[in-house]
């Protein structure tokens, strides 16, 4: 599949899982972070959803991310180190910094537990998520290179300016 309509298939996606009704939501997002074999009463929804071109292992994937889908918002730039950097705060550092760490240490099996973890946090700080980058990236999350990894490390550590302080003039 070529890359343009590979990138087309996965924003198309997305569209139609920001046009859920709030109980297609809930039934997603009570799956979030299980496999297909764990869902419940979620298969018919996901896979009218699905584009008819995904291939068999990337099911797991776009699952994953259908159930995640309602836990944040979506509209962000970047990856989704650069949300977590966002969400980083003085009082949170040292906790955030391992949890990243965590994450980008998981593998297929613990990836979706981590990756439920960090949204509800990005949530829990109302930072949004890039769910097209995500899904591109997670895609790729078992290459060799480990290159989404390494992109998310140096989204979230590199980062020319320090933590938010809390604000409390609010």
């Amino acid at each position: 599949m070529a890359e343009q309509e590979y990138s087309l298939q996965i924003q198309l996606f997305i569209e139609k899982l920001g046009r859920l009704e709030a109980g297609e939501r809930a039934r997603m997002k009570r799956n979030a972070g299980r496999t297909l074999a764990e869902s419940r009463n979620a298969l018919g929804l996901f896979y009218r959803l699905l584009p008819p071109s995904v291939s068999e292992y990337q099911q797991e994937t776009y699952f994953l991310v259908a159930t995640l889908y309602p836990l944040a918002e979506g509209g962000a730039h970047g990856n989704l180190g650069d949300s977590l950097r966002r969400a980083r705060q003085v009082q949170n550092t040292a906790g955030l910094d391992r949890r990243i760490e965590i994450l980008l240490d998981a593998d297929s099996s613990q990836l979706p537990f981590r990756l439920r973890q960090a949204i509800h946090f990005l949530q829990s700080n109302r930072v949004r998520v890039n769910w097209p980058q995500l899904l591109t990236d997670l895609l790729l999350w078992n290459t060799p290179s480990r290159s989404v990894q390494q992109r998310w490390a140096r989204a979230y550590f590199v980062n020319p300016n320090p933590p938010k302080t809390e604000n409390k003039g609010d």
